[in-house]
């Protein structure tokens, strides 16, 4: 049966005893509103170690004035039901006061250009609330590895650099988007986009797709392959784009004319309100 903790002692005084015996444990973080792309993280974390954490926190620090927090869905009995059916074992749900105790006051920040290209130059307090909560997570679990989806993959390539740069002691596992039938990944967002929205949305992962084939076809040019996945999102009469980007891995370093793998195409456009992020790896 999966057990809830909202407070930092429960949590460690149920980890402990488990830690003391050499148990292995797997961090999942999350805001909650899971689906099943989380449920693939817990999953895997399963597999890999004895005892799984999720956490389950909207945390208010990586969201703007004029962002969802308020209206981010709030699940958490469903929440509970996916992580015990993907074989989770705990899940941990604290407040906001129990997570920033000193109203904000510490910071974890990784600066520089890997935090703002991409999200970052529209949303830039974003990644410092989740450099922030995820080292607050890191510390309070104590995770032999932690897990962590590559849709959203700037995030994926700052929490790298953060986990390199403070020397945390664990492993970073990043799992591949797990897509809907139709190709659009799948996101707690979603639940936003009327049904028309939806399908629109599926624009997004046929065009990144196109992208790769064409890349392999031997289209390296920077600016073709950038121009090429604009004009064929804007096909799409709901998609207004907000950014369609091309950065080389691994940092997200800024390529010239012409890419050399890997490197991360990544999209961002509004449906509606809702706006949705995707990427796909050019090698």
């Amino acid at each position: 049966m999966t057990q809830c903790f909202h407070t930092v002692k429960e949590l460690r005084d149920y980890l402990k005893p488990l830690k003391a015996q050499g148990k292995t444990v797997g961090l999942v973080p999350t805001m909650g509103a899971l689906h099943q792309g989380h449920a693939t993280l817990i999953s895997n974390s399963a597999k890999e170690n004895d005892i799984t954490v999720v956490s389950v926190f909207v945390n208010p620090t990586q969201f703007g004035p004029n962002e969802d927090f308020d209206a981010y869905p709030r699940t958490l009995d469903a929440d509970l039901e996916v992580v015990a059916k993907a074989g989770g074992d705990v899940v941990f749900a604290p407040s906001p006061k129990e997570m920033y105790p000193s109203a904000d006051d510490t910071w974890v920040e990784v600066t520089g250009n890997i935090t703002k290209v991409l999200c970052g130059k529209t949303r830039p307090i974003h990644f410092r609330g989740v450099t922030t909560v995820v080292s607050k997570l890191f510390n309070i679990v104590g995770p032999t590895r932690a897990y962590f989806g590559q849709k959203d993959a700037q995030q994926v390539e700052v929490l790298r650099r953060m986990v390199k740069d403070m020397f945390f002691d664990l492993e970073l596992r990043i799992v591949p988007i797990v897509r809907e039938d139709s190709g659009l990944a799948r996101s707690s967002r979603n639940t936003y986009l009327s049904a028309e929205e939806k399908t629109a949305a599926v624009v997004l992962s046929k065009t990144l797709k196109s992208a790769l084939e064409k890349f392999k076809s031997g289209c390296t040019n920077l600016n073709d392959i950038i121009s090429f996945t604009k004009t064929e999102i804007a096909k799409e009469p709901l998609a207004n784009i907000e950014y369609v980007e091309c950065y080389g891995l691994p940092g997200l370093y800024e390529l010239k004319e012409e890419i050399t793998a890997p490197a991360l195409l990544a999209v961002a456009v509004r449906f509606g309100t809702t706006r949705l992020i995707d990427n796909i790896i050019l090698e």
